[in-house]
């Protein structure tokens, strides 16, 4: 019996990749040009920008909160570095003054959710829809080109002529992120607040300033992916960012984040999560599935993470005393 529960938890925890192995193997049956060095390039590059929002957002969720605004933030802060760029900017200074604007958004989200007690939800639910009318504002509702050099030389560009940039980038943040989960005291701290917040404080821990500096990451990482998946697509339109922060979050909870916080990674958790998704949608596109169904299936996925999120953390707590730190 002790045996039976041992292995069903453990199918639990390893859920993620059980199901990233089958949706691999899955595809490959029935599509033939599946298992390609083209089409894991594409897969990985197109998972760029989602899976740095997937990270900032797994960020959040583990101290119990979440954010909302982070399509909104990718929007205004790529738009501002675009439009600076259209007026003779340096690329350089343009990318700075995106990562400045991520660094205020989230620091305005962080200012509601921790000094004015606002539940994040709500929080960022303001901040999100105030975000996109500023920056429609700013672009009056028209497209914002980018610069060749950046389309081409970063979007477009491979390391040694083999690897994508975007690629590049996104795994930098992924082990950065990851690293500083697991060996960083403020890995710990923010398992501690996302498991018990007054129990943290009890220990001695500054729970605020963890909130706060999480949900601050979060904003400059979600300006981190606005100017990649700019660069990636050539121009900013009215409708960039719209719905990323749910496939974020969909991504985060398929790789074994807990919206109740405390428990989940960003390596292999985000991660995978990010792939499970791009895979599906990348295969639905090799079965040539009708362009109507596709936003069917993605809402399904979502749906999926939530259901999956609901049964797997409440049957864990069950068969295993949930820690600070779970791996």
């Amino acid at each position: 019996m002790r045996e039976n529960k041992n292995i069903k938890l453990m199918i639990l925890k390893k859920f993620p990749v059980i199901l990233f192995i089958i949706i691999f193997i899955g595809f490959g049956i029935f599509s033939s040009n599946w298992f390609t060095f083209k089409n894991a390039e594409n897969i990985l590059s197109q998972s760029s920008y989602i899976g740095i929002l997937a990270a900032a957002i797994t960020l959040v969720l583990l101290t119990g909160g979440v954010d909302i605004s982070i399509g909104s933030n990718m929007f205004l802060s790529a738009s501002v570095a675009g439009l600076l760029m259209e007026g003779g900017w340096p690329i350089w200074a343009a990318v700075v003054a995106c990562l400045l604007t991520g660094f205020i958004y989230g620091y305005i989200n962080a200012f509601l959710v921790v000094r004015l007690n606002i539940v994040p939800f709500i929080a960022t639910l303001g901040t999100m829809t105030a975000g996109r009318g500023i920056a429609l504002i700013i672009t009056r509702s028209a497209a914002v080109s980018l610069p060749k050099e950046l389309i081409s030389g970063f979007g477009a560009g491979k390391l040694f002529g083999i690897i994508p940039y975007p690629v590049i980038v996104f795994l930098i943040i992924i082990l950065a992120a990851a690293i500083l989960l697991k060996y960083v005291p403020l890995g710990r701290r923010i398992y501690a607040v996302g498991n018990d917040a007054e129990i943290a404080k009890k220990a001695g821990i500054n729970a605020n300033r963890t909130v706060s500096v999480v949900y601050i990451t979060c904003g400059v990482l979600a300006a981190v992916a606005g100017i990649v998946s700019a660069a990636q697509i050539g121009n900013i339109n009215a409708g960039f960012g719209v719905g990323y922060e749910f496939t974020a979050i969909a991504a985060s909870v398929l790789g074994g984040t807990s919206m109740a916080g405390g428990i989940g990674t960003i390596f292999p958790g985000a991660l995978i999560g990010t792939l499970i998704i791009q895979m599906i949608q990348a295969g639905l596109v090799f079965m040539q599935v009708d362009l109507y169904i596709q936003p069917i299936v993605n809402a399904l996925i979502i749906l999926l993470a939530v259901l999956m999120d609901s049964v797997r953390t409440d049957y864990i707590k069950k068969l295993d005393s949930r820690n600070i730190r779970v791996d």
